[in-house]
């Protein structure tokens, strides 16, 4: 798998990055030992995680494949911090304790000393950002992460940010995560030209629009989806309306055409984009890994990577982050 360096960062990922926000709910510990020795034995080296993913539970069991399946420096850990879980739900919190608490508690669920990058998962309003760029410089330098970043920033965050940071000469905003597929293009109006003129790589994250570009939901709901789970409903619903009806229905049939799966098709036009370091895919099984694996070796016909379907951005999903924290 193709190799790509974050930004103008000395780190390079995998083009192709594992997500883990099913690990713990819907992927149990034996489905994630397979996923990650697949993902690396195809040379995938990002994984993704947050302490938020499963109250903390998605990081408990990558922490017990590290070293007993794939020796921990054969992966690039990135993990976020930010949001909460309490008694009614994620309270985002972006401040210095809380984010610094926080990737401590990480560190010890993954049994690590450090992460490789160590972002703030959302943006909180009731800290001032000078507060949490403080936090992240502190991870970096008492060797806690070795880069940080942003997810689900706006770019004036972002670039501010990055400011901030630059100031000290010794920390760089390295990373930035943001929704990105072929439904969601909000990103390529501001932030990948931000990211670019800052320095920082980007990680797409929900690359197959929150599942919708599997092309599962254009008849009806199937019962074991994510549309389906009272969890998640809120988190798919706004890509199934007609506007993503139109799109999916174009991919299907393009995917037809090359004889391929339309979750390939998708991923291929996704890992073709420039200016977008990694695109994050969170398979929850080893069946559905295998099927995103195979797309990292497509090559689409000009005319399929270059179209240009309508996306726009959903509401954010309540808790923060754009995604259920």
């Amino acid at each position: 798998m193709e190799l790509r360096r974050l930004g103008r960062t000395g780190l390079h990922v995998s083009a192709l990055g594992l997500g883990t926000m099913t690990w713990g709910r819907d992927t149990d510990e034996q489905d994630a030992e397979d996923l990650v020795r697949e993902f690396a034995a195809a040379g995938g080296t990002l994984v993704d995680t947050a302490a938020s993913y499963s109250d903390g539970r998605s990081e408990e069991i990558l922490g017990g494949v590290l070293g007993r399946v794939v020796p921990r420096d054969e992966l690039v850990l990135c993990t976020k911090g930010g949001v909460r879980r309490t008694r009614t739900g994620g309270v985002v919190d972006a401040s210095r304790g809380s984010l610094l608490a926080s990737l401590d508690a990480s560190l010890a669920r993954l049994g690590t000393d450090h992460v490789d990058l160590f972002l703030v998962q959302a943006p909180d309003a009731g800290t001032r950002l000078e507060e949490t760029v403080s936090a992240l410089r502190t991870a970096v330098t008492s060797g806690r992460a070795r880069y940080v970043g942003l997810s689900n920033h706006a770019g004036w965050q972002t670039g501010l940010a990055a400011g901030l940071l630059a100031a000290h000469r010794d920390v760089e905003l390295a990373a930035v995560q943001v929704e990105h597929s072929m439904l969601c293009r909000s990103a390529e109006v501001e932030m990948l030209g931000a990211a670019e003129a800052l320095g920082a790589g980007v990680l797409g994250w929900s690359t197959l629009g929150r599942g919708v570009l599997t092309g599962k939901y254009r008849r009806a709901l199937p019962p074991e989806s994510r549309g389906a789970s009272a969890h998640l409903a809120g988190f798919v619903e706004p890509y199934l309306d007609e506007r993503a009806s139109s799109v999916v229905d174009a991919l299907c049939t393009a995917a037809r055409g090359l004889e391929r799966e339309p979750l390939e098709v998708a991923l291929a036009w996704a890992l073709a984009r420039p200016r977008v370091s990694a695109s994050l895919v969170g398979p929850r099984t080893p069946a559905q890994l295998r099927t995103c694996l195979a797309a990292t070796d497509l090559e689409l016909p000009p005319e399929v990577a270059a179209a240009r379907p309508d996306g726009r951005a959903p509401p954010p999903h309540p808790g923060g982050g754009g995604r259920p924290p």
